[in-house]
């Protein structure tokens, strides 16, 4: 634990061991050399070191972040944090020039910086993987066009709709995700350094030439507010949790509609596990996985947002402990999205079973209803009407559409012999022409949009 003049023994063993954070903020090095070369440079500028230690610096901080991703670098837990250590490790290297970087800088403003720089890179990362997720749904979607499957409510069959259809459902929902992530990425993209512990310095450094060196588009405004805010972290984690209800709604879907009970697609056997008593298993385990990590993501969202509640305004300590919840949701998405992004292009899909489920006849009783309605009858009534005629079908265990026309006439006058038209599902589909709705023209459409959505959204990345 680092120790200031102003104590006169050291920090208790057991304190060292409970108050380290470098076992794991380790993982910031590669923002924490980032942000020392860029504040060695503004020192230089400001005429607080010369150009040759700034060189010094910098050529040492590179030499020690090699030393990091090799493997060979010595982390000290003595030294408390990843800060520390690479200063440490930097004074050792080239001497006084080491020991000058630390001028108006605090641990508070560098850590903000670090965490800033670390969120701004996995947003970048995250919103790649959303994309190959999305070009994996879109290539089931355009791959099975045609397939008729049943739209469910309440678990329940509720209307015919097709499997693109659905699949496109989920790639509209994954870019609602890219969008909460880039508006956090917008509120990032502050530059806390400069701000020191809560009240800057008197050593003024070009803070806006700072940050186009690191690459923010503007500086904090407040310097208590720099080293205190974690809004951007908690709001990250809130994107990925949301990812992560995404990801497991689409992971219950899919692992029901492997049952044998339903049967309409089955997982490859590279992403799928066996039984250890019962050899007959084949199990949906990677969606399983993916449904149930999702709670830890809530659990960090809830975590980090407690952390947070009770601090006094500036920097407190207890802001030590975002990173577990931070490194951990990170790490948790960015493997989920991985994995169903391989996963979806592997899956078998069953059309002849999708499509008998969806020829059931029921489906269309709504279609009914909106027939009489062309006819003149109030929904309200054609709603009850073909609800008595479902309800007589089922008790006479008679498919909705072969129930007789001069049964049929008994609930209403308005139905005629035009009535055997409407069961016929890819007919009943072509007319939901509305926008948004799975008309085979409008799915066709809305795939020519996502490809067009997709490369676009590449190149600008």
């Amino acid at each position: 634990m680092v120790r200031k003049g102003r104590f006169n023994k050291p920090a208790a063993e057991i304190a060292q061991r409970y108050g380290e954070s470098v076992s794991f903020d380790w993982r910031l090095y590669r923002y924490d050399v980032t942000g020392s070369i860029a504040h060695a440079a503004a020192l230089a500028r400001a005429g607080i070191i010369t150009a040759e230690d700034r060189r010094k610096i910098e050529n040492g901080l590179r030499a020690i972040e090699k030393e990091i991703v090799s493997g060979k670098f010595e982390w000290d837990p003595s030294l408390e944090d990843v800060h520390m250590n690479i200063e440490a490790a930097l004074t050792n290297r080239i001497g006084a020039a080491g020991a000058n970087l630390h001028t108006a800088r605090s641990r508070n403003d560098q850590i903000a910086l670090d965490l800033r720089l670390y969120v701004k890179a996995e947003i970048a990362e995250v919103l790649s993987r959303l994309r190959h997720l999305q070009r994996a749904l879109l290539g089931l979607a355009e791959k099975h066009v045609d397939v008729l499957m049943p739209g469910y409510t309440h678990l329940q069959r509720a209307q015919p709709v097709t499997f693109s259809h659905y699949l496109l459902a989920q790639i509209e929902t994954f870019q609602r995700d890219a969008s909460r992530l880039r508006d956090c990425l917008a509120r990032t993209d502050v530059l806390p350094l400069g701000s020191g512990a809560l009240a800057g310095s008197t050593i003024l450094l070009d803070r806006e030439c700072i940050a186009r060196d690191l690459g923010f588009s503007r500086v904090s405004q407040n310097s208590i507010d720099a080293v205190s805010d974690r809004d951007f972290v908690c709001e990250f984690i809130f994107c990925l949790a949301t990812i992560g209800l995404h990801l497991s709604r689409l992971s219950e879907d899919l692992i029901i509609w492997s049952t044998s009970e339903f049967g309409f697609l089955e997982f490859s056997d590279a992403f799928s596990t066996g039984s250890s008593l019962m050899p007959q298993k084949k199990n949906p385990d990677m969606a399983e996985l993916t449904r149930g990590k999702t709670g830890r993501l809530y659990g960090n969202l809830m975590a980090i947002m407690t952390t947070m509640k009770g601090l006094a305004s500036s920097y407190n300590r207890d802001m030590q402990e975002d990173k577990h919840a931070l490194f951990d949701s990170v790490d948790t998405v960015r493997s989920a999205l991985e994995v169903f992004a391989a996963m979806l292009p592997e899956l078998k899909i069953y059309h002849e079973r999708m499509q008998a489920a969806a020829s059931d006849p029921n489906l269309l009783a709504t279609d009914l209803a909106e027939y009489l309605v062309k006819k003149g009858t109030p929904f309200r009534k054609a709603h009850a009407i073909v609800g008595n005629i479902v309800a007589q079908s089922a008790a006479n265990q008679i498919p909705l559409n072969q129930v007789p026309l001069a049964e049929l006439k008994k609930f209403s006058p308005l139905l005629d012999r035009e009535v055997a038209k409407i069961f016929n599902v890819s007919s009943a589909l072509a007319k939901r022409t509305a926008t948004g709705a799975p008309s085979p023209k409008n799915i066709a459409a809305q795939i020519k949009r996502w490809h067009s959505n997709l490369e676009l959204t590449d190149e600008s990345a």
